[in-house]
């Protein structure tokens, strides 16, 4: 029997993605990741209630040495940059964290008889950051093809859509939005000014998704 495993941030990408993905590959198991990030309280509190509404198990994993060793803007007292430009994508990167995130999910996969991993991996999002591509997603299933006995499948249903897309794709399949954190910052509200909430912003907005914005921003 298939049985799916997602990597969930709370985010627009992973919600969506679960969303869309649940019954298919029949995800039992979400994964959220704790490494010292500024929102880290508001995406696992997000996460446990996206894994309450879908009814599936939910896990945070700690990885305190991966601020240790980062400088990004995400886990120093930097301030997070406002907009997207190649500076906020210097400093929102985090070493090898989709390549880390994805290879615990695969022992989670080789472990627990788990055949396929789901990542919101996009095109948008694609452009800019490198372990967001079409191309490494599929260099990771390779790997998986030698580091695991199980060689569970990286899933990435959003690589060939950019934001606009995805949120139509919520909208049209009823995704709960209003359950969604793609903020940098550790506010209660989306700041509404950084990268993550400005990709969301634009997206609601030419879908016309004007409830949305009053209520998560």
């Amino acid at each position: 029997m298939n049985r799916g495993i997602i990597l969930l941030s709370g985010g627009l990408d992973s919600l969506v993605s679960l969303g869309l993905c649940k019954d298919k590959y029949n995800i039992e198991l979400a994964l959220t990741f704790d490494y010292g990030q500024k929102s880290a309280d508001y995406e696992i509190k997000a996460s446990k209630t996206i894994c309450r509404y879908y009814k599936i198990e939910h896990k945070v994993i700690k990885l305190d040495w991966l601020k240790e060793i980062t400088h990004t803007s995400l886990v120093s007292s930097d301030e997070i940059p406002k907009g997207i430009s190649e500076t906020s994508a210097l400093s929102v990167w985090v070493p090898n964290r989709n390549g880390l995130f994805l290879n615990i999910a695969g022992c989670f996969a080789d472990g627990e008889n788990y055949n396929s991993v789901i990542i919101g991996a996009n095109r948008e999002e694609g452009e800019t950051f490198p372990d967001n591509t079409e191309e490494f997603i599929r260099r990771v299933n390779l790997e998986f093809e030698y580091s695991t006995r199980k060689k569970p499948e990286v899933i990435a249903p959003l690589i060939n859509l950019n934001k606009n897309d995805i949120v139509k794709q919520a909208l049209e399949n009823g995704i709960p939005l209003n359950l969604v954190r793609s903020c940098y910052s550790g506010g209660e509200k989306h700041c509404g000014i950084c990268e993550s909430c400005t990709r969301l912003k634009n997206a609601l907005e030419f879908n016309k998704a004007f409830k949305y914005i009053e209520e998560l921003f």
